[in-house]
């Protein structure tokens, strides 16, 4: 599957939606099956203990499923993430960057299912494991008909 959108495209969509994520994420490949996002670890970031915290690695799963959902069915703000399951498995470096890779699982109509790795740049062995069900907004039911729904 081709991706719908360039990760430029992207980029100003989750801007424009959601400005909040604006800085900390930079997606490095999105094809519409497999999905890279990069987050810049800050100082808001961590916890005690100087790792990255379990949020904001939750954050990063959300966010790169969301994109990988996006890439494939094109501009869809009120799709919504319906489940998640995410496993810690090791502690991040600190103060190094995190690697989402993430493939979709499954496309239908109405549900996306993304399956994350999440790495600690430069290590191969994934700190977190994460799976992320989208619910897709009926195609041509306008925006507020959904939400009132």
């Amino acid at each position: 599957m081709q991706a719908v959108m360039s990760p430029k495209e992207m980029t100003d969509y989750l801007i424009e939606v959601f400005p909040q994520v604006k800085g900390d994420y930079t997606i490095e490949k999105m094809d519409g099956q497999n999905t890279v996002v990069r987050l810049r670890i800050a100082e808001q970031h961590l916890r005690p203990g100087g790792t990255v915290s379990g949020p904001a690695m939750f954050a990063l799963a959300d966010v790169t499923a969301y994109i990988a959902t996006m890439a494939c069915i094109g501009r869809e703000a009120l799709s919504v993430t319906t489940n998640c399951s995410i496993d810690f498995m090791r502690k991040p470096i600190a103060g190094v960057d995190l690697i989402a890779e993430a493939r979709m699982l499954k496309l239908g109509k109405t549900l996306a299912v993304t399956d994350i790795l999440i790495f600690s740049k430069g290590s191969k062995a994934p700190v977190a494991r994460a799976n992320m069900t989208y619910a897709i907004p009926p195609r041509g039911q306008s925006k507020l008909q959904y939400i009132s729904a």
